[in-house]
């Protein structure tokens, strides 16, 4: 995944991750941004299983500091505020989605995504750090876990493959917020079927999820959250792009593999250009999609955010938008 449009994320393992300006924030106390609100936590201490190992939270976290991509907004999700975060997708501000916006009584230190300064992460003093979705270096968790107890991605989980079912479980339980969690992952797998249920002509239906950027077109395979959304809806990845499939879950489609993007149903979006570049590529129009109207090119910033993000509240808001959309091109 990539920092600002949420659509950088998966072309950035591929390419370079460009990263959002970050800002900065004035000091949290501790009763502050680093409080949890709503119901009371579970019993501590609990132990997290990770790719590194167990790790035991001794008690309830009150300043978390959120460095994984949407590991912000699952402990929002889930009623903790962070003291500090990253901003994988650009926002600004609070650093997450507007779904999210309203859950900080104060705003957390921004705190780089690629390259975090451990100084800065160190002086925010925190007693927990998530780190559930990144490049899971054992460099990066070293550094981090000698700061505070860490929480990295899921044992046998590639970077950034941590599905939001498997963030929403990490942090839920770091958190101690369990019940929160489990019924929050109900919430959306009901919506998720509730899609699908809408709509029979989903299931089957193959699928190309592609990007567009400075460097070209490109399409996603399993393990990117783009592709686990549609094949949640009832949609099948097409398989000669997962056939394709390698260390990384987006590949580079050149112009001569363009039909590679031709499916049942085919949905783009642009990341750091304009979506005109898309609807307006000469070869573009030749795809039998796009020509029989079953395309879409997601265009509104906020959506593609959303339908990259990888959260639970993110995912929420890109159903109720998208769902009709892919109803519509297959009508």
């Amino acid at each position: 995944m990539s920092p600002r449009p949420v659509v950088r994320g998966a072309a950035c393992l591929a390419a370079a991750l460009l990263l959002a300006g970050c800002g900065s924030a004035t000091e949290s106390s501790d009763t502050q941004a680093g409080a949890t609100t709503g119901s009371a936590a579970g019993e501590f201490p609990v132990t997290v299983s990770t790719a590194f190992g167990d790790v035991t939270v001794d008690e309830e976290p009150t300043r978390v500091v959120a460095l994984g991509w949407s590991d912000a907004e699952t402990a929002l999700a889930l009623g903790v505020q962070p003291v500090g975060a990253s901003d994988w997708l650009g926002f600004g501000g609070e650093g997450v989605g507007p779904w999210a916006e309203g859950r900080y009584d104060e705003a957390p230190e921004i705190i780089e995504t690629l390259e975090p300064s451990y100084e800065a992460i160190a002086a925010l003093e925190p007693d927990l750090i998530l780190d559930t979705r990144s490049d899971g270096s054992e460099e990066r968790y070293e550094l981090l876990s000698a700061i505070a107890p860490t929480i990295g991605q899921p044992e046998g989980v590639g970077p950034y493959q941590t599905t939001w079912q498997q963030q929403l479980e990490l942090v839920g339980q770091a958190l101690g917020r369990t019940d929160e969690a489990d019924a929050l992952a109900e919430e959306v797998a009901q919506r998720f079927a509730d899609a699908a249920a809408d709509h029979p002509e989903f299931q089957g239906t193959e699928v190309a999820v592609g990007a567009y950027t400075s460097e070209g077109f490109g399409a996603y395979v399993r393990g990117d959250g783009r592709v686990d959304f549609m094949e949640q809806l009832g949609f099948v990845n097409k398989a000669a792009i997962q056939d394709l499939a390698g260390e990384n879950f987006f590949i580079s489609v050149s112009n001569e593999q363009l039909r590679l993007l031709d499916a049942p149903l085919t949905v783009v979006f642009p990341i750091f250009v304009d979506p005109a570049e898309i609807t307006g590529n000469p070869l573009w129009q030749t795809l039998p999609s796009v020509q029989e109207g079953s395309a879409v090119v997601l265009e509104d910033t906020t959506l593609v955010n959303a339908f990259s993000s990888g959260s639970a509240l993110g995912i929420q808001y890109a159903l109720e938008e998208t769902v009709p959309l892919f109803a519509a091109a297959l009508g």
